[in-house]
């Protein structure tokens, strides 16, 4: 009985080690991943200050932020949402942005804001529209989409817009409509 378990033990023994010894496969998982394509940094839940010259310039919020640094092209993608604030130099807020979506592509300076944009400019103006760019180097404003204007005096609407960046001289490339607006009678019909 003794020499029946020692040759089991010495069986098993030498079937682990037989099986050991043959080549292993290896998994390559570095084939599946794609720098272009994903993102090198992915945030949620942002709120965040950006100054330029140690002054403080912005504030935006978004669900998620997602940087690809990877790509032919560096951008920052926010599939679910911006909202910005531009301040003065006081830190008064000036003016805003809020968007379904918004890219901005880094070397270019150049934003793309999608869906239901709405920018305003304190203390009355309101734009609208589904599509606005931002070309930060240029420091201009531009769609080539519809967009509805509300100023202290008049609602202008068309198709095509141009501004520089503190939507204080603007102009619609096709308007559509320009319809005056008394403001103070509007308030006291309410």
């Amino acid at each position: 009985m003794r020499k029946t378990g020692l040759t089991l033990a010495l069986g098993v023994a030498a079937a682990v080690t037989i099986g050991s010894c043959t080549e292993e496969g290896k998994v390559d998982i570095s084939g599946n991943i794609r720098p272009d394509k994903m993102p090198s940094m992915t945030t949620y839940k942002v709120s965040t200050l950006i100054s330029d010259s140690g002054v403080t310039q912005y504030k935006i919020v978004a669900p998620v932020w997602y940087v690809y640094d990877e790509v032919d092209t560096p951008y920052w993608s926010f599939p679910q949402g911006l909202y910005l604030q531009k301040f003065d130099p006081s830190f008064k807020v000036i003016a805003t942005v809020a968007a379904d979506s918004a890219y901005f592509y880094r070397v270019q300076k150049l934003w793309r804001l999608e869906g239901n944009v709405e920018m305003t400019k304190a203390p009355t103006d309101l734009f609208l529209s589904p599509r606005v760019f931002w070309d930060q180097r240029r420091q201009r404003l531009y769609s080539d989409t519809f967009i509805h204007i509300e100023n202290a005096t008049h609602v202008l609407e068309g198709t095509g817009f141009e501004s520089n960046e503190r939507l204080t001289e603007y102009r619609i490339l096709h308007p559509t409509g320009i319809f005056p607006v008394d403001r103070d009678k509007l308030r006291a019909a309410e």
